[in-house]
């Protein structure tokens, strides 16, 4: 995650609109390809997924919107026609100027018998697959009338579907949804990627995503914004800690995991795990003495410390390399004493769960720490609501990391990092619903939290811990064979392999 700007791949750069727009503007100002050429190659990029992913489609549903993504879908329909499939399009009244590139793409079609009719007529189960070419990456009002019912039958069909460039009524610079959005089982998106197939309600729409660079030269990258970088688990190789033959424990950091009031200790005691199976040498979970006896039956590598008063825990703090805060912590006296020394230390320092609660009620800045909300916990940082911090997710991430400082980790589909290469947000990518499910976010704090007792910096560990943590969850659901009924220790169990690579 700290790598120079110049060696972030185009690949894993994640675009907006602006962005996109300034890619169009270049390719299409290329020597030999103006906007119908690049319809052209985007037509074929489609037809090439389509017939990849169904080779088994005979009848192939088209819908056409009034502007380029439209033209697309034409191209599309043409194409696909002349390869041997039976071919059906919707499409809305002619809505582009004569002389333009979408235009120009529906009188080629018409123009070879093809039909059109009208969108009013479409029923999903005339056709195998459905492509939508709606709308693009311009759409700033929520879909209504018609497009709404249409997408509404769609979704409510069971039929696959194809997103052209963005499943029409997702919104690239934030993942938020328009009203309403086809759920696609593939988005081909053009050019390059873009932030908002990648994080918040996108990710529910977009399905699997595939980039179709149209065969245009990479320095037309050069100095284009993008949004945001994306991290997966097939980045972690390069990224976690190496571990030299002769280290001992003592280089491989001493983590301090501070929670677990009267009632509350399996969170403190997953994390604490989580710490030591992230690769730890030493980890002390800190906990309420009603915890004490038992916190460690299970795993006796850990060493616990029970704690009744603040003073107890300075002089623990001293001898950490890092700390990991707010599991179980509760908001209570002891908590609320516990967090005050805590906060107000020095040192590398990961808060979640109740230590952000009781932040929100003080706040405070740190350069040094790294802050784990969930959508909830970020609108009550924020004095907002989950639902306005999930419709701009970047937004919501940059006024979080400026209100409290140090780096931010906005949980939720498509995790948020806030310290990433050029200052850009980093986008973890690959997340499985079988994570859904309590002690998750334990886990990673107790990953972040060993990271940083390894050494690394905050924004690298916490980006780093994200991608390990979907990782590890994609390898417990693949052991488990399927999604529902995956526990926080599962993809605990799992941290090991999917860290060394096992797939």
């Amino acid at each position: 995650m700290d790598d120079e700007p110049m060696n972030v791949p185009i690949a894993n750069r994640l675009y907006g609109e602006d962005g996109m727009r300034e890619l169009d503007r270049r390719a299409m100002a290329l020597p030999g390809l103006g906007g119908g050429a690049l319809m052209e190659r985007a037509g074929e990029a489609l037809l090439r997924a389509l017939t990849d992913a169904h080779p088994g489609a005979r009848r192939v549903g088209v819908l056409c919107g009034p502007g380029n993504n439209g033209g697309d879908g034409f191209v599309l329909a043409r194409l696909a026609a002349a390869a041997g499939l039976e071919v059906l399009v919707h499409a809305g009244a002619p809505g582009a100027r004569a002389d333009s590139d979408g235009e120009r793409a529906r009188q080629a079609w018409t123009g070879t018998g093809g039909a059109i009719e009208p969108l009013e007529a479409f029923a999903p189960e005339r056709a195998g697959v459905w492509v939508d070419c709606l709308f693009g990456i311009g759409l700033r009002r929520p879909l209504e009338g018609i497009h709404a019912r249409l997408i509404d039958t769609l979704n409510g069909s069971g039929r696959p579907v194809i997103a052209a460039d963005v499943p029409s009524g997702i919104a690239i610079d934030t993942g938020a949804v328009l009203g309403i959005a086809p759920r696609a089982t593939m988005t081909v998106t053009m050019i390059a990627d873009k932030l908002g197939l990648h994080t918040g309600a996108a990710v529910d729409h977009s399905g699997r995503v595939q980039v179709a660079g149209l065969g245009l030269p990479p320095d037309i990258h050069a100095d284009v914004p993008w949004l945001a970088s994306r991290a997966g688990a097939e980045d972690l190789a390069h990224r976690l800690p190496l571990r030299r033959p002769g280290a001992h424990k003592g280089d491989c950091g001493h983590l301090l995991v501070v929670g677990g009031a009267p009632g509350y200790s399996g969170a403190a005691r997953l994390a604490a795990v989580a710490g030591l199976r992230a690769g730890a040498g030493r980890v002390t979970l800190v906990t309420h003495p009603e915890h004490a006896a038992f916190a460690n039956l299970e795993h006796p590598e850990l060493m616990v410390r029970a704690v009744s008063s603040a003073r107890d825990l300075q002089a623990l703090i001293s001898g950490a390399d890092a700390v990991a805060a707010g599991p179980g912590l509760g908001q209570e006296a002891w908590g609320r004493a516990l967090w005050q020394v805590v906060a107000d230390g020095s040192g590398p320092l990961v808060a979640d769960a109740d230590a952000l609660n009781l932040l929100a009620l003080a706040p405070r800045r740190r350069s040094d720490w790294v802050l784990t909300p969930h959508p909830g916990e970020a609108a009550r940082l924020l004095g907002s609501r989950a639902s306005a911090v999930n419709a701009d997710r970047p937004g919501s991430l940059r006024s979080l990391a400026d209100r409290f400082g140090g780096v931010v980790l906005l949980k939720g589909a498509g995790t948020l990092v806030s310290a990433g290469p050029e200052d850009r947000p980093v986008c973890i990518t690959g997340g499985h619903p079988g994570m859904a499910t309590a002690g998750m976010g334990d886990a990673l704090t107790g990953i972040i939290g060993a990271l940083l007792a390894q050494g690394m910096d905050a924004g690298p560990a916490a980006a780093t811990g994200a991608a390990w943590h979907v990782a590890a969850a994609q390898l417990a659901a693949r052991r488990l064979g399927g999604e529902r009924g995956i526990l926080a220790g599962d993809v605990i169990a799992a941290l090991p392999a999917s860290g060394a690579g096992v797939t």
